[in-house]
């Protein structure tokens, strides 16, 4: 982990880039133990500005969108309505055929113009929470789409026109 490290975050329906995030979560873990949601949030927002630009106005947004990331990064529930847009989970210990799955599918959302927060998801705790048995497993929005194969990217883009209603 970099402190320079980027991290693309679902912010108000786009995939923003965010410089140094996974640093800020780290020091949030300590730092922020027993404070408050808005206090978290306030806290990476403020670890977060001095390498992104945050525009004023977005704040708000931007602080939502943090305090998702540091609860998804300490495996907490997360509110369904700060959740928009697509989700994607590539399910896998880190394979090749993984990472090739996970980049037919970041190709896909390119040519379809498409915004998605796209995790892998290599923590096989949160992996037996879906049931597969074969790696990678491809999941969009909860639904497990393809388990144990590299699916063709007509057949990603199919699934991701269902999702999507496009």
């Amino acid at each position: 982990m970099s402190k320079n490290s980027v991290n693309q975050v679902m912010i108000d329906n786009r995939q923003i880039g965010i410089v140094g995030l996974e640093a800020a979560i780290e020091k949030a873990k300590t730092v922020c133990a027993k404070s408050s949601e808005s206090e978290i949030s306030s806290f990476l927002l403020g670890a977060v500005s001095d390498q992104n630009y945050i525009p004023s106005s977005a704040a708000a947004v931007y602080g939502k969108a943090l305090l998702r990331e540091y609860k998804m990064a300490l495996n907490l529930p997360v509110d369904p309505e700060t959740q928009n847009g697509m989700t994607i989970l590539v399910l896998g210990m880190g394979c090749a055929r993984c990472d090739q799955l996970q980049s037919d599918v970041r190709d896909v959302l390119s040519e379809m113009q498409i915004a998605a927060d796209i995790r892998h998801v290599t923590d096989i705790r949160e992996i037996s929470r879906f049931g597969i048995l074969g790696a990678p497993a491809l999941v969009i929005n909860n639904k497990v789409v393809a388990v144990g194969e590299v699916p063709p990217k007509s057949l990603i883009r199919r699934w991701i026109t269902d999702a999507y209603g496009k």
